[in-house]
């Protein structure tokens, strides 16, 4: 019942906006939520009233199923997933951060994306590695989107992530603002030299500007201006996903996604 409620509230909100904005896909990333199995971790999504999910490879899989979650599952483990995600009325909007040592092992990661009617990859992959990605992307129809890390990792700049995608017509961006604001950065001015190749969010808030270490708090509390970058998204005619990753009070955290979720909304309505 609280799922129904809390849903149709969702749907509401999403009702009152113009065309781009039910093309906005607000979700989950999984990391949220990995003290727990992906199958028991499927029920505190379901707490939380949302949809949509974005898988990270390596959550143990759990239900009765050893292994984890990405391209070593076998055909049995894939099939009993998608049973679970169906069971839930779960879609997965995305998968990663994916991270690969050697430009051959991209190539399995495609291949379940693909399996597993996944349509984006989120990564980090090594300057070496683009070209390759860039190809497979195209080959399997999957789009990447480069993800964000706090100093020093390779992509912790916009610029370095619009390099990245310069000439490459399958790779974009998967902006993570609350790192953004770690860095010391301004998320709304990242998105506007990202303009274009934005295909997706990992949204959270956090406490302090330009602290790396700056604790997750709950929407609306901290200093990533999620409704300026709503704002930003909307001039863009933005259309992706929004994965709320909520990095703290990991054991019961699952109020402060309900919350997130709900001042997010509440920001959607407040866009003219």
């Amino acid at each position: 019942m609280k799922k129904t409620i809390f849903t149709l509230l969702i749907v509401t909100a999403f009702s009152a906006l113009h065309a781009q904005e039910k093309d906005w896909r607000l979700g989950i990333q999984m990391w949220t939520f990995h003290i727990s199995n992906f199958h028991d971790a499927l029920y505190r999504v379901d707490s939380t009233g949302l949809t949509t999910i974005e898988v990270y490879p390596g959550q143990k899989l759990g239900g009765g199923l050893f292994g984890v979650f990405g391209p070593t599952m076998d055909a049995t483990q894939r099939k009993t997933v998608r049973d679970w995600l169906t069971k839930h009325q779960i879609k997965v909007h995305a998968f990663g951060v994916v991270v690969c040592d050697k430009p051959e092992e991209w190539d399995a990661y495609f291949a379940f994306a693909k399996e597993m009617s996944i349509p984006i990859i989120t990564a980090e992959p090594a300057k070496a590695h683009l070209d390759i990605v860039n190809e497979l992307a195209g080959k399997y129809g999957i789009k990447v989107a480069i993800h964000d890390h706090p100093k020093p990792s390779l992509y912790w700049h916009p610029d370095s992530v619009l390099a990245a995608a310069s000439g490459r017509p399958n790779i974009g961006a998967c902006a993570d603002i609350g790192h953004w604001v770690r860095n010391g950065l301004d998320p709304v001015d990242c998105l506007k030299k990202l303009e274009g190749k934005v295909y997706g969010l990992h949204v959270k808030d956090v406490a302090e500007f330009g602290n790396p270490k700056a604790d997750d708090v709950v929407f609306g509390n901290g200093k990533s201006n999620i409704a300026g970058v709503l704002k930003e998204l909307k001039r863009q005619r933005f259309k992706g996903f929004f994965s709320i990753e909520h990095e703290a009070n990991w054991i019961t955290n699952v109020h402060d996604v309900i919350a997130d979720a709900q001042y997010f909304q509440q920001q959607l309505k407040q866009l003219k």
